[in-house]
């Protein structure tokens, strides 16, 4: 995984423990055959299109307030 798509991710997801979960979910979905959210012109890992998606406001999560 890219260290600057990290600290970009971390942007928008606050909490690492809760984005390290989002792309981790997204990654499976990736391996198993979904197609990318994004596009881009350098062949990417899916953990780094999982992070790009997330940047780029492709993935949409929910937090449960107790």
């Amino acid at each position: 995984m890219r260290d600057d798509y990290i600290k970009e991710a971390l942007t928008s997801v606050a909490d690492p423990n809760l984005l390290i979960n989002i792309v981790s979910r997204r990654v499976k979905q990736l391996k198993r055959g979904s197609r990318p959210l994004v596009e881009s012109l350098e062949k990417l890992s899916p953990e780094d299109v999982a992070l790009r998606e997330v940047i780029e406001g492709k993935i949409v999560f929910e937090t449960a307030e107790a």
